[in-house]
């Protein structure tokens, strides 16, 4: 029992450290590189052809931000499918508007964009880092994008004094022009181009060969255990990052099998996922053809493939909240560190069906980890995930899962720690199938 804990405990904080060091969606596709790079997967590039090998495991970057990483199985995939599990990298956060420095009443202040659906209030008063994609330019002239972490509590949004404003408590709506341009310090106003100096620190470069950037702000306190027994995990970015590590954990330290397993990373969930790197893509549909073809496949193999595969979308789950517990239907009402959640919708808003969800609960009692069952109160519409367009653009059976937690979408979030360790169990034994 005591080393069940001690592997429980260590991957909590395997995971705490990958949410720090993954900051933007940019860096958590280069963390979620590196940790396959680590475990021998060899990175392919869209534009070059391919050899691969069975058993040997792969993986594809776009734009620094969406990762498909896969293992090629031992039988022909034709035969044996694809097992997929997807999440995404990117989180709800305030993206900074570029040129929009100005100095107002002592201080320099920066405009920012709403990206996705944060809780905005959570975002005031909190020390906030700044991290980003920038274009940098060598001394040919030539601008690469290189990633930048600006590691430092360099800006805050601060909150009006409730003197000032006297109902803020009976609810208050933030204006995103007025009120969230974020402080980043009591700088002279002859002071210009701030931001890309902090940036050109950090690459010991000049201001002028720093071109346009993709910059967002963030938590600069990193995760942490909290509670009591230190079961819970409080940070930033949970949604959906837990579901990013498990999912890449779990196809690293997965047996070879005879299917081909495969694990998606996609960008741009939080805001429609309608881009290039998003589920609402071409991205997976046409690697997975590709792979089909590379190991002498034709196009009828690859519908064959696609009918033997089967889906796990993994997003977050809503945990009831001891203090709203009204906004849960009681039967269907999943509990922190009690397993994860299959989440159902009559409007498909996940893809699970009767036997998608009957699937996935063989394998959390084949290994025996618990699981629960999430449906939302009928008078209250639920979220969606990557799963639905996902599995309508392939055609692949389908189940949409996910830990349960609090606070979704807000600054920091809180998780279990035993949901995380049952999840990615679950997770290898999907794809050891």
């Amino acid at each position: 029992m005591e080393d069940i804990e001690r592997e429980v405990v260590e991957l909590a904080d395997d995971l705490i450290h990958f949410i720090n060091e993954s900051p933007t969606s940019y860096h958590a596709g280069d963390t979620i590189k590196h940790m396959l790079s680590e475990r021998g997967f060899v990175e392919l590039s869209e534009s070059d052809s391919w050899s691969l090998e069975p058993g040997k495991g792969y993986f594809v970057v776009r734009d620094s931000s969406a990762v498909v990483a896969f293992r090629v199985g031992n039988k022909p995939v034709a035969e044996a499918g694809f097992n997929i599990i997807g999440a995404h990298t990117d989180s709800p956060s305030l993206k900074l508007k570029v040129d929009s420095e100005q100095a107002v009443n002592g201080c320099v202040k920066v405009g920012v964009e709403v990206y996705g659906g944060p809780i905005l209030n959570t975002w005031l008063d909190r020390s906030l880092g700044i991290a980003g994609k920038v274009m940098v330019s060598d001394e040919d002239g030539k601008y690469v994008g290189k990633l930048v972490n600006i590691c430092d509590p360099v800006a805050t949004i601060p909150n009006l004094a409730i003197h000032l404003n006297r109902d803020v408590n009976k609810g208050f709506e933030l204006n995103r022009q007025e009120h969230l341009p974020a402080i980043l310090g009591c700088v002279g106003e002859d002071e210009d181009d701030i931001l890309k100096g902090l940036v050109a620190e950090q690459f010991d470069v000049e201001i002028d060969q720093i071109g346009e950037m993709d910059l967002f702000l963030y938590d600069y306190n990193g995760g942490e255990f909290i509670g009591i027994d230190e079961l819970m995990i409080s940070s930033g970015r949970i949604d959906n990052l837990a579901m990013c590590h498990s999912i890449a954990v779990s196809l690293c330290e997965s047996d070879e099998s005879d299917t081909t397993a495969v694990g998606v990373f996609f960008d741009h969930e939080e805001i429609g996922s309608q881009t290039p790197q998003g589920a609402d893509s071409s991205f997976v549909k046409h690697l997975l053809e590709r792979i089909v073809y590379v190991l002498g496949g034709d196009k009828e193999d690859f519908f064959r493939a696609i009918a033997n595969s089967f889906m796990i979308s993994a997003d977050g789950a809503h945990a009831i909240h001891p203090n709203f517990s009204s906004k849960h239907d009681k039967l269907h009402a999943p509990e922190i560190n009690e397993g994860p959640v299959i989440k159902m919708s009559a409007m498909q808003r996940y893809t699970t069906t009767a036997e998608s969800a009957n699937y996935f609960a063989s394998l959390c009692e084949s290994i025996n980890v618990p699981y629960q069952k999430m449906i939302n109160r009928s008078d209250m519409p639920s979220g969606s995930t990557i799963g639905p367009m996902c599995a309508a653009a392939l055609g692949v059976k389908s189940v949409d899962v996910g830990n349960p937690m609090w606070a979704m979408h807000s600054i920091r979030e809180t998780a279990g720690v035993y949901d995380h360790y049952y999840m990615t169990e679950v997770l290898k034994k999907f794809y050891s199938e």
